[in-house]
């Protein structure tokens, strides 16, 4: 049998992990395996001559959307073109659905013969739960992060393998606090927050300002604060113009490694909504959680939405463990009093990290590797798909 031929695309840097962790996985398991398609920097780096870069779909939000259409619409064109023309035996989607899912549609009705799988289920079951049933006209298989999405999705005829959430993987990387401090000239006993504004131009547009003014009131009542802030090439640049006239001392870190180590070296986090909340939760890093949309794109979106959390960890647990202020709840004095009681010791502290540790366990903490399953589970699928 011909070696297994693969297309993977993702359309922004959460992704682009997920891609990577993937790859690898694929590779360990069929070293003959072909993959190209669309990632980032983590893809590229196991071996992917991407079509084009991630910085034209990573996008969110109406302001930020709109004017890049044409663009978008012109990758997704060009997605499933490269499809047509080279007949992979499966494509893989992963996660983005605004971007991703618009490649399934269009492929399957211009080559219905691919296998189309989608890795990384968009949170239909909180809102326009309908969209589930029309997934299952464009996508043969889902794998899926969260344990219930598996019953869920298959009720609505969409084949469905529950792999488990791949960033549990990175818990490893969670290590090397002390000797970042040193290296950063921060002292052991310092306090130190880890500020984490999005990984999209919008989020670090309409966060970055409230997170630098809640850090100027959280340093009046903290000694001796110190600030880390990891972030990503497409919207280093934006970071810095929004540090310039930080309140604490300040370190942008840019490497991955560095993120990692910072999230072992802070005492708490401040985050946007996203996997980077997941991350912490791994590092067993106490955090408060931060999120704001445009005011159109939330007037829009708000009566679609029915889940009562935004963040992972308290999707999981069915209740508020991390602290979420949203829209606009999301200001600097609220995000200041949720996180003043997790930067000393105390039950407040305690008991989220215990929370955080639980809800690790439910994604898969301890067992297999996700990226395994998932890849298992691709390839077996294409096997059967091609017979």
């Amino acid at each position: 049998m011909t070696p297994p031929r693969l297309m993977l695309v993702c359309g922004e840097p959460s992704g682009d992990q997920l891609g990577a962790q993937l790859m690898m996985a694929l590779r360990n398991l069929d070293p003959q395996v072909e993959i190209s398609g669309v990632g980032g920097e983590a893809m590229t780096a196991q071996g992917l001559s991407s079509l084009f870069s991630l910085s034209d779909t990573a996008v969110m939000g109406l302001r930020e959307v709109v004017p890049k259409i044409p663009r978008i619409l012109a990758r997704v064109n060009e997605a499933v073109d490269f499809a047509v023309r080279t007949q992979p035996d499966a494509v893989v989607l992963i996660d983005s659905p605004d971007f991703t899912h618009r490649i399934a549609r269009k492929l399957k009705r211009r080559a219905p013969k691919i296998a189309t799988v989608n890795y990384v289920a968009p949170q239909v079951w909180a809102s326009r739960a309908y969209r589930a049933r029309a997934m299952a006209r464009y996508f043969d298989l889902l794998l899926a992060l969260l344990p219930f999405e598996a019953q869920f999705f298959q009720s609505y005829g969409l084949k469905t393998v529950f792999v488990g959430h791949p960033v549990i993987e990175r818990a490893a990387r969670m290590q090397g606090g002390p000797e970042l401090r040193e290296r950063l000239g921060i002292p052991p006993d310092a306090c130190l927050l880890c500020v984490l504004p999005g990984s999209r131009s919008n989020e670090v547009r309409l966060l970055l300002p409230v997170f630098r003014d809640a850090v100027a009131l959280l340093q009046q009542r903290t000694r001796n604060l110190y600030c880390v802030l990891p972030t990503i090439p497409h919207v280093a640049e934006q970071v810095r113009r929004g540090v310039s006239y930080w309140p604490t001392p300040l370190t942008i870190l840019d490497r991955e490694d560095d993120k990692f180590s910072a999230f072992s070296a802070a005492n708490a986090a401040l985050a946007a909504s996203g996997t980077v909340t997941t991350e912490l939760a791994l590092a067993r890093t106490p955090l408060v959680v931060g999120y704001k949309l445009g005011w159109l794109t939330y007037k829009m979106a708000r009566p679609f939405i029915h889940a009562p959390f935004a963040t992972l960890v308290n999707i999981l647990l069915g209740r508020e463990a991390v602290p979420e202020r949203i829209q606009e709840q999301c200001t600097p004095e609220a995000l200041v009093d949720a996180l003043s009681p997790l930067l000393e010791e105390g039950p407040t502290r305690a008991r989220q990290i215990a929370d955080l540790g639980e809800a690790c366990h439910k994604l898969g903490e301890g067992s297999l590797a996700p990226s395994y399953r998932a890849a298992q589970s691709l390839l077996d699928f294409v096997g059967a798909h091609k017979t």
